[in-house]
């Protein structure tokens, strides 16, 4: 940015475009193009755009779908796994709807629709009920014995 706007500022003060392009070691053309953009878009016209990249390939329709693979687990979809791997959920989307994707793309996918491969929550959430109350317990428990005496002799 610091570059096109030292292009736009020395053209302004009527300097050549050759002698700009040597200055600031860039092509001719390159003056050329900055200069362009600057009169017909104004400063916009020399902010760095991002590249627009591949579309994604896997639709947002199948977004609930995948949270809930997520949510579930892989062991609910027949796979002996006790966790989804972003290239698991790939291999999964494939074998189960058709759409190839990558590991990075399925990566990406889940992060846009806020969903973490590793969430404690959601194993928690498919937690026996009973078990559970027996478990706390017997944590409440182990607080009412008995602390052993430190022996510093």
């Amino acid at each position: 940015m610091r570059v096109r706007l030292q292009i736009v500022l020395m053209a302004h003060r009527g300097r050549a475009r050759q002698d700009i392009a040597t200055d600031l070691g860039v092509h001719r053309r390159t003056v050329t193009r900055w200069v362009n953009a600057y009169c017909d878009d104004g400063l916009d016209g020399l902010r760095p755009k991002k590249a627009k990249g591949t579309p994604c390939k896997i639709p947002k329709a199948l977004a609930e779908e995948i949270k809930r693979w997520v949510i579930k687990g892989p062991a609910e979809e027949g796979l002996d796994r006790a966790n989804w791997t972003h290239a698991e959920l790939a291999d999964h989307l494939l074998k189960t709807k058709g759409i190839r994707t990558s590991r990075s793309a399925m990566q990406r996918f889940c992060s846009g629709i806020d969903i973490r491969l590793y969430r404690p929550t959601y194993r928690h959430d498919r937690g026996d009920p009973v078990k559970q109350a027996q478990a706390r317990e017997d944590l409440a428990d182990l607080g009412k014995g008995p602390r052993p005496v430190n022996s510093s002799s």
